[in-house]
């Protein structure tokens, strides 16, 4: 038999783009009988059908947008502003003062903030320090902070962090999807297991019946005791309560698995006769044994080195405040004459300003930086054991694997054997040569082998799912 790869795509409204890869291996044989039949919920369906209209896979779309309106508003701050005031006073047929002053401002992501306009003055009262003649004035200026806020400042570290944001919520994203799809795909499983569970009690009742009409009609013959045909009723009854105690746990599996199926918003309901992938036959898988790389690429690793990295840059801003505050204003004067023409640039025609500032103690700001360094700290310690926490997750991981494949070896072996014993029993007692109660020991036995090797099938695929979660192999671009 051959082996087909599943993969899963991130299914956007009216397109599909592939972006996902979930290692799911099934038989090309049972997959083929599935496209047959339109009762088979198949693991391809069932993942496709949750990442294009799951609430949560849709509100994982919904992050990417908001780190982009988030660094909009970062820009924001480097957005030119116009500036303009008007204001004026007449009292007794005197205007004390008209003043009027308008100015274009452009900020830069640097110390440096650029500036122009233009301000025209009249009145008997006006303060001197207002007066422009009647053409008015215009000036070109720059503001420039010299120390504290020339290469790191509110304006840059908003934008950096902005910048961080996107790749935070980008992985914490993916963090979502994986969750979201190794919790559907548990629910899977476990739906697997409970219905090919009924499959084998089905059999159990099967043959507990023909036991028990097997004793009935010996016992009419003469050739059982009463106590035989007790003893096979009380047999029979238990495989029945077996079934409806596993159909009670069926009933819940699939009722949990529901919860991951939507279409348009609205949950769906499965119908009673739909039924999960078979997956009787061994396969492998084409996963990759973990290294640093995978471990380093985790959604969960990267978006703490995200956080990291947003705690760095606002670090960067606190060691800045612990310079001195010096600004200088220089704005270039520019007169203008009755055609409108701006005269030519004079040295001499200027406004000047400094002004420096500087805390004492600086405690404030020296309390700040010490506070960021260790909150660097705590999050560097917190990597290091998330790293650490998935490394050896994995490889206990792999461990279980290799136990369980083991494990399914010997089941599977056990199985026949039990079948051949059981066999052999009903042989011995079509001839009187054994009893009911060494009969229903070996059809105990031999379902009880079935019911293990299906528990233990499906323990193998729910430890790989949780290996693909742990080595960053689940979801990838």
């Amino acid at each position: 038999m051959t082996e087909t790869v599943v993969k899963i795509r991130n299914i956007r409204p009216g397109k599909f783009r592939p972006c996902l890869l979930l290692l799911l291996m099934i038989c090309s044989v049972s997959l083929t009988s599935a496209q047959s039949d339109s009762l088979v919920l198949t693991y391809r369906e069932f993942v496709d059908n949750i990442i294009a209209y799951h609430p949560v896979a849709q509100k994982v779309r919904l992050k990417l947008q908001y780190a982009d309106a988030q660094l909009m508003g970062a820009k924001g701050s480097l957005d030119p502003v116009i500036d303009a005031s008007w204001s004026s006073k007449e009292l007794d047929d005197k205007l004390y003062y008209e003043k009027l002053n308008t100015k274009l401002i452009f900020p830069t992501a640097l110390g440096f903030t650029f500036s122009g306009g233009y301000e025209n003055t009249d009145g008997e009262y006006l303060n001197p320090e207002y007066k422009t003649d009647k053409y008015g004035l215009w000036n070109l200026g720059i503001e420039m902070d010299v120390l504290n806020g020339l290469l790191t400042n509110e304006r840059n570290t908003a934008i950096r962090q902005a910048r961080e944001y996107q790749y935070l919520y980008k992985n914490e994203q993916d963090m979502l999807l994986n969750d979201l799809l190794f919790n559907a795909l548990y629910s899977y499983h476990t739906w697997q297991m409970y219905y090919y569970s009924m499959e084998i009690l089905s059999e159990n009742i099967a043959i507990a019946h023909s036991n028990n009409e097997s004793t009935r009609n010996a016992y009419l013959m003469g050739e059982k005791t009463a106590m035989d045909t007790l003893e096979s009723s009380i047999a029979y009854r238990e495989a029945i309560s077996l079934f409806n105690k596993n159909d009670i746990y069926l009933v819940k599996a699939r009722q949990k698995l529901e919860n991951y199926l939507w279409f348009n918003g609205t949950a769906l309901k499965m119908q009673p006769d739909v039924r999960p992938e078979n997956y009787d036959v061994f396969y492998n898988y084409g996963w990759t044994e973990h290294d640093s790389v995978l471990i380093n690429n985790h959604p969960l690793i990267l978006a703490s080195v995200n956080k990291l990295s947003l705690t760095e840059i606002e670090q960067r801003l606190k060691r800045e405040k612990l310079k001195p505050k010096l600004k200088v204003k220089y704005n270039a004067l520019l007169t203008t004459s009755d055609d409108i023409r701006i005269h030519g640039f004079d040295l001499s025609d200027y406004k000047l300003g400094v002004g420096f500032s500087m805390p004492l103690f600086l405690r404030s700001e020296r309390a700040g930086v010490r506070k960021g360094k260790l909150k660097i700290q705590e999050l560097e310690l917190d990597l290091m054991y998330k790293k650490n926490e998935l490394l050896n997750k994995a490889e206990a991981s792999l461990q279980q694997q290799s136990i369980l494949k083991e494990q399914i070896g010997i089941y599977e072996q056990n199985a026949i054997n039990y079948q051949r014993l059981l066999e052999g029993e009903n042989e011995k007692f079509r001839y009187g040569e054994s009893s009911v109660f060494l009969l229903n020991k070996r059809q105990e036995k031999y379902i009880d082998v079935k019911l293990k090797l299906t528990e233990a099938h499906v323990k193998y695929r729910l430890e790989l799912l949780r290996y693909l979660y742990l080595s960053n192999q689940l979801v990838t671009e």
